[in-house]
């Protein structure tokens, strides 16, 4: 895993949302440094793919602050998300790729919604980007002939053919068998490696975390409840991190 990561290239501060009557996120502080791998855990339901959605202005704060690299998000418009969106890519559970378009294409497709309009250049990164998740010689595939595993690794090909500065990932492994999560967790770390990506992770995959992360940020009641590296979260004795990560309901037979 990378080496140096003193500043941070994402600040959340006092992040505060609600749905409704349901307070989801209730004050997140949280730093994530440049080129670390940060993975997100927390139970089902209390907020972490809300949280990840606020990085890139999908989604409004009701209160409190999400800074990308000294650019405070949560007061851009709309029409003025694209240069941090094009720094910082989302790749969604199921890969979102457009059923139509072939792996080929559907990589290509954030470098022409950006205005590039050299082909060779296209093709080019294009290309970069596929042999790097080691999917080049299906490039003429379409989405419904690609295992689930597959799918991802193209999201990922799509996030970072803008050269991209950050990955969020929401739930990666979800679904997958476990050699083929391996395979996806190697993916992540090769980004790190290879081109310096800062990745955020939301996971339910405890063999993952134990895996790649350089961090790890336990999310309860929308708050961080626990913010650590992996070691210091396998020597926590906090009752709720321990139950979490060792898989104990508390429910008695």
């Amino acid at each position: 895993m990378s080496a140096d990561k003193t500043a941070p290239f994402i600040q959340i501060r006092n992040l505060k949302k609600r749905f409704g009557n349901q307070q989801v996120l209730s004050g997140i502080n949280l730093d994530i440094r440049k080129g670390e791998t940060l993975l997100i855990i927390g139970p089902s339901g209390e907020g972490k793919t809300v949280l990840i959605k606020h990085v890139i202005g999908l989604l409004r704060p009701d209160e409190g602050s999400v800074v990308v690299d000294g650019v405070e998000v949560n007061k851009l418009k709309e029409r003025d998300l694209a240069p941090v969106r094009k720094r910082v890519s989302m790749l969604f559970q199921g890969g979102a790729l457009f059923d139509s378009l072939t792996v080929e294409q559907n990589t290509a497709f954030p470098l022409i919604e950006a205005g590039v309009r050299d082909s060779a250049e296209i093709t080019l990164r294009v290309r970069e980007a596929l042999e790097a998740v080691d999917l080049y010689e299906h490039k003429h595939k379409l989405p419904v002939n690609l295992s689930g595993g597959m799918r991802k690794r193209a999201g990922i090909a799509r996030a970072i053919v803008g050269r991209t500065q950050c990955i969020l990932y929401d739930e990666p492994n979800s679904g997958l068998d476990p050699i083929v999560a391996d395979v996806i967790d190697r993916m992540i770390l090769r980004m790190q490696k290879r081109y310096g990506v800062t990745s955020l992770v939301v996971t339910h995959d405890m063999g993952s975390v134990f895996k790649i992360s350089d961090r790890v940020a336990f999310l309860k009641r929308g708050v961080i409840h626990f913010l650590g590296t992996p070691a210091e979260l396998k020597a926590s004795t906090d009752p709720e991190v321990r139950d979490f990560i060792e898989g104990r309901s508390g429910i008695t037979s």
